[in-house]
C-alpha cells in the first residue's frame, strides 16, 4: 500500500516539475528580443513608444519568473526547487477556486 502511494506521489511531483519547466521555457522564449531592445540607448538610438510597451511586457513576464531565478541562484537552490514548485502550485489552486458570494 505504501509503495503504491509513494509511486503516486513521485509521479505527481514529476508531472508538477514538468509543467513548471514547460511554463518557464515558454515564458523565456517570449523574451527573445529583449537584449537588442535594451541595447538601443547604448547604440545611440531612442526607444519608441512601441519599444517602451515591449519593454514593459518583457519585464512583467520576467517578474513572474523571479521566484525561479531566486531559487536557482541561492546556494542549494536545486534542492529548494521542488518545494518552490509545490508552493506555486498551491497558490495557483487557490486562485482557480471561484469566489464565495456573501
Amino acid at each position: 500500500m505504501t509503495r503504491v502511494r509513494t509511486i503516486a506521489v513521485l509521479r505527481r511531483a514529476f508531472a508538477l516539475a514538468e509543467r513548471e519547466r514547460k511554463f518557464m521555457l515558454s515564458e523565456l522564449t517570449q523574451v527573445k528580443g529583449l537584449m537588442p531592445l535594451l541595447m538601443k540607448p547604448r547604440n545611440k538610438q531612442q526607444w519608441s513608444p512601441q519599444d517602451r510597451a515591449q519593454l514593459r511586457a518583457h519585464f512583467k513576464r520576467l517578474s513572474g519568473l523571479s521566484p525561479y531565478f531566486v531559487a536557482l541562484v541561492m546556494p542549494g537552490g536545486f534542492v529548494v526547487l521542488p518545494a518552490l514548485t509545490w508552493w506555486l502550485d498551491r497558490r495557483r489552486g487557490r486562485r482557480a477556486l471561484p469566489a464565495k458570494s456573501a
